[in-house]
């Protein structure tokens, strides 16, 4: 329904007159009362105060005020803990770490294992030192020396001849031993020899020292 002349004259007469929204709706007909209030707006009147009061029952309770947050406390810092001392041992335990064969009497004979074919094993005292370490590689030539026309190279070994090495791997003299080989092993006789050793006795044997971080148990 729009609003008329006379039914502005009427809202504005009703609303200084004092009459509640609702009241002036009911006397208007067809308009409801936020629609009496919204042209009231429009229209510039004066606001009305609220009828609830904050006394009466039924009234929104007023907001608590905010409570302060109490002040910080202030605190002496706790001290460190101090750690507690670690136990050190008096001594540290000795581990050996000699594995080299022991020492035989003089006038204690020296057996001696024979194996397959002939060849006589070497003793364990008896191993060779270990072999000075190469120098830096170089560069193999392509066509062979004098000196390697008739000894044996890698491409040339077979399951006939013997593989044991001779000279250092880069050197331009090294070179396999190429002799017949013992059977059922990769070298001949003179150097199964040097490959193979015999075992002490179960009673001169003398067990590995002990690995570090708990390894395995030596029976």
């Amino acid at each position: 329904m729009s609003w008329t002349d006379e039914r502005i004259d009427s809202l504005r007469k009703m609303w200084e007159a004092g009459q509640t929204a609702s009241q002036i709706a009911e006397e208007l007909g067809g308009v409801s009362r936020n629609a009496v209030i919204g042209k009231a707006h429009r229209l510039g009147l004066q606001s009305r105060p609220s009828p609830v009061k904050p006394n009466e029952p039924g009234a929104a309770p007023a907001p608590a005020p905010a409570k302060k947050a109490p002040a910080p406390v202030e605190t002496a810092p706790r001290p460190a803990p101090t750690p507690a001392p670690m136990a050190v041992s008096a001594a540290p335990i000795p581990v050996s770490t000699d594995i080299s064969a022991p020492a035989r009497p003089a006038n204690e004979p020296i057996l001696r294992s024979v194996g397959p074919g002939g060849f006589v094993r070497q003793s364990p005292g008896e191993q060779q030192p270990p072999i000075t370490p190469a120098p830096p590689r170089r560069l193999v030539p392509a066509k062979p020396s004098p000196e390697m026309a008739d000894k044996t190279s890698l491409l040339e070994l077979n399951d006939k001849i013997c593989k044991w090495p001779l000279g250092h791997p880069g050197e331009p003299d090294f070179h396999f031993c190429g002799d017949k080989v013992n059977p059922g092993f990769p070298y001949c006789v003179e150097h199964c020899g040097h490959a193979y050793q015999a075992q002490l006795p179960r009673r001169d044997r003398r067990p590995p020292p002990p690995l570090p971080f708990g390894g395995p148990r030596v029976r």
